[in-house]
């Protein structure tokens, strides 16, 4: 099991959207992924439909050494599970924190999925601030994909994901995390701003940027609030699409390693 964490500091990018709709397209090809919300909002867990219980969480795994088998829950999308969120991680953020092995916990609870071999990929939603559950992803990830708006403001929140990464690195708490990909979102083609961010990051990411954007429509912002991926929602749209796009180029990337 690969663990993936799709993250960046700074909040509507389309981390969570990414995370939903790229995890649903690579089950529906038979990729076993289990999609992990780590943020007390619970955007993921609402947008796949499922109610945000309390004691649904990865909270007492963390905190009181439960099984996290045990809140692995499965979705309408065959191959695709999830332990949802709640607000009880808000408080796990502050206990965390005071124990010494806050950064590596959740290293060692995702390790005892790894193990029992049920799935090929974990993502990881991240929170969009730099807390304990953020840094915490990123010390247990194999490998971090960060989406980026197509807006100016998006280059200031890749700076400063690379800074942590690289935080990570040094201080030896996962000196192999790897920044796996970059994807530009919310791309409107007839914003010329849009094509000078995208051609900023492909200056100097050239290596790791995804060939396919994500366009802004409509259909991807309202297929959470019917608690669909975009695959369910529209399969045939250009969110779809692009999405089903994404998928082939992440598997495509690893099959060539």
């Amino acid at each position: 099991m690969r663990i993936v964490a799709i993250t960046n500091q700074k909040g509507g990018v389309g981390k969570t959207t990414t995370a939903i709709n790229l995890s649903a397209c690579l089950a529906q090809r038979g990729v076993r992924c289990l999609l992990i919300d780590l943020d007390s909002q619970g955007n993921a867990t609402s947008g796949l439909g499922l109610a945000k219980e309390e004691g649904g969480s990865i909270y007492s795994a963390l905190v009181e050494g439960s099984d996290p088998h045990d809140v692995i829950r499965s979705t309408r999308l065959p191959n695709l599970s999830i332990i949802r969120s709640h607000q009880e991680l808000a408080g796990c953020e502050i206990e965390l924190a005071q124990r010494g092995n806050h950064l590596t916990r959740l290293r060692e609870v995702l390790d005892i999925l790894r193990h029992s071999n049920h799935f090929d990929y974990a993502f990881l939603d991240c929170p969009p601030s730099l807390g304990v559950l953020m840094t915490s992803a990123l010390a247990a990830a194999d490998e971090m994909l960060v989406p980026i708006q197509c807006e100016y403001f998006g280059l200031e929140g890749l700076s400063s994901i690379v800074q942590v990464v690289q935080q990570i690195r040094d201080c030896g708490v996962n000196p192999n995390l790897l920044l796996e990909g970059i994807v530009m979102t919310m791309y409107d083609q007839r914003a010329n701003l849009s094509n000078q961010v995208v051609n900023d990051v492909k200056n100097y990411f050239a290596e790791v940027i995804y060939n396919t954007i994500i366009p802004r429509t409509v259909r991807l912002g309202e297929a959470p609030s019917y608690g669909k991926s975009i695959i369910e929602y529209e399969p045939a749209g250009r969110g779809a699409q692009a999405y089903n796009a994404l998928a082939e180029e992440f598997l495509a990337r690893r099959a060539a390693k």
